[in-house]
């Protein structure tokens, strides 16, 4: 039976899935068909919290793609999605500072497009309501408190269940929960990116969920990325340039005795490392590979004694990544 946990009243399994890897352009080249078989084990293996987002994949691909996988199986999924970075006809774009190696996202939260947003994405994923609406980034020319107020109007119309916010500050989630309750916060959060602790402090005041995006380190983690086709959007992230990733390699296989003593794979280590730092903690790794989405799932199943806690802690205090974060530090 599927382990379940609680974001802000939301119930999901203790392990989603996280559908970015599936369109074209983001982790290399990838059909539909593959990707669609993804999404079904993914389903079938207890995998029903699906994360997407409009920008994902050229004109809603991601969503549209996610829309036939649960075609007949809505029931059965959660599904949550995000807006901002796909910027509507006539939106004017709001550059903001990032540490990828394009240095900047452009985005639009304002009010006056969100209810387009979102009716956009309920036609791409052919459902009638949102069940977690997040805000993709903050906008650094909106008010976070506006954009939140046209986020809780489609709650009021029926089109979204729950309301969430990603990649703030924990001031910018404390101001967002004061206009509406928030049921999760997404974050890059793994083992080789520590989450904010004054965020982590915040959701767990507020009764906000913490799902980590990048539980896996955008699949660093696994210890099999040696190298990059020249189409991954990983190229973006400096901890993935060639001489960052062959140090990060060296120093982080003392994850791999861990592993190897505890009988599981260094996927399932992190995951379940993520799952023992708090109950409403939720991760998203996400996998082109069935096996390797059973075997992530089943990291939820995963019991941590506590003296195997401070051992990977002790280890992890040790590790210093080469090259900078995903996502330029805004603590």
């Amino acid at each position: 039976m599927t382990k379940t946990r609680n974001l802000g009243g939301l119930d999901v399994p203790a392990i989603g899935f996280g559908a970015m890897v599936l369109s074209p352009g983001m982790y290399g080249a990838i059909d539909d068909d593959r990707a669609l078989s993804a999404l079904t084990a993914a389903i079938d293996a207890g995998g029903t919290f699906i994360d997407t987002s409009d920008a994902y994949g050229d004109s809603g691909h991601n969503e549209t793609l996610i829309g036939r996988a649960i075609r007949g199986r809505r029931d059965e999924v959660t599904v949550a999605t995000k807006f901002g970075l796909r910027l509507s006809e006539g939106a004017q774009a709001h550059p903001l500072e990032v540490g990828f190696a394009f240095e900047q996202l452009l985005v639009n939260a304002e009010p006056k497009y969100i209810r387009g947003y979102a009716e956009s994405s309920l036609r791409n994923l052919g459902i009638d309501v949102i069940d977690l609406y997040y805000l993709h980034f903050p906008d650094p020319q909106v008010p976070i408190e506006d954009t939140v107020g046209a986020m809780a109007e489609l709650v009021a119309d029926g089109k979204v269940r729950h309301l969430g916010v990603c990649n703030v500050t924990a001031q910018e989630l404390r101001r967002a929960y004061d206009v509406h309750p928030i049921a999760a916060v997404q974050t890059e959060w793994s083992m080789w990116r520590p989450i904010a602790p004054e965020l982590l402090d915040v959701a767990r005041e507020l009764g906000v969920g913490v799902v980590p995006w990048s539980p896996l380190g955008a699949g660093f983690l696994t210890g099999t990325v040696q190298a990059l086709d020249k189409d991954d959007f990983r190229n973006n992230a400096p901890r993935f340039d060639a001489a960052s990733l062959k140090a990060n390699n060296a120093s982080y296989d003392a994850l791999h005795a861990l592993a190897a003593d505890l009988g599981i794979t260094r996927s399932q280590l992190a995951l379940a490392w993520l799952l023992h730092q708090d109950p409403a903690v939720v991760p998203i790794p996400g996998s082109r590979t069935p096996a390797h989405i059973v075997e992530n799932l089943a990291a939820a199943d995963i019991t941590l004694h506590p003296d195997t806690l401070q051992r990977i802690d002790a280890v992890l205090a040790r590790l210093t990544p080469v090259g900078a974060t995903l996502l330029r530090d805004k603590r």
